[in-house]
């Protein structure tokens, strides 16, 4: 489990039960990796007391670089189990869908599984803003070409092989979303969505801004030329 962290010291109590609860119920043993960018929020010490309390936190501290996507990097790089997970910090994710993406990635030919909110099943807070939602369908039109197929090319909440992970080189993201990099890096084809209830955050503030928007379509930019370029090379060979 790979959580990025940056200023979520209230809700990690929270999510750490939760995925305690979900995971150990269903007979998954699993370890807790946050990767915090030095949010001096008390982040560390609440970890340490966790630790004490028998939940399998591993925390890395990041004091010189920023960024989500980078953090998810670091985790999922550091992990050692044979699956890999990646979800948010502010609880937006429900951990009670992990059996059940566990069991689709284990039992069938899916290289990853999708927490989705945009398949039929899923849904998002009421609360969501009518802007929340024309930003979030139209970043994901804007995806669409890269992963045709999918309803929620953007979403956080991802589960994969460690060896459909190592097939990625050359990881370079900006901004907020993992989740496309991969997929192009590492050419993933056979992917399940799970449907989801997106939450809203129980604390703190969403990280994201128009910078992060920028970077985004920067992001996509490069995935475009990558795509681009790389069937190119396979043609020429």
């Amino acid at each position: 489990m790979v959580v990025p962290t940056f200023h979520e010291v209230l809700n990690l109590p929270l999510l750490a039960a939760e995925l305690h609860e979900a995971l150990i119920s269903s007979g998954i043993t699993y370890e807790l990796i946050l990767v915090d960018d030095n949010s001096g929020d008390g982040t560390e010490e609440l970890c340490a007391k966790l630790l004490t309390e028998g939940y399998p936190i591993r925390l890395i501290v990041r004091k010189t670089q920023r960024g989500l996507s980078s953090a998810v990097i670091r985790g999922l790089e550091s992990a050692q189990g044979d699956i890999l997970v990646v979800m948010d910090a502010d609880l937006s994710h429900p951990a009670a869908a992990l059996p059940e993406m566990y069991r689709l990635l284990t039992q069938t030919d899916a290289e990853a599984v999708i927490g989705s909110r945009y398949i039929q099943g899923g849904t998002t807070d009421s609360e969501w803003s009518l802007f929340r939602r024309l930003n979030s369908k139209m970043a994901t039109l804007l995806a669409w070409p890269l992963c045709a197929g999918i309803t929620d090319p953007m979403a956080g909440f991802f589960m994969l092989r460690r060896t459909t992970f190592q097939r990625a080189a050359n990881l370079n993201p900006i901004g907020y979303k993992i989740l496309l990099e991969i997929i192009c890096k590492a050419r993933i084809i056979r992917i399940t969505e799970v449907p989801i209830h997106f939450r809203d955050r129980k604390f703190g503030e969403s990280k994201l801004n128009f910078k992060e928007q920028f970077r985004y379509l920067r992001h996509l930019y490069r995935l475009y030329m990558f795509k681009i370029f790389s069937g190119r090379k396979a043609q020429r060979n």
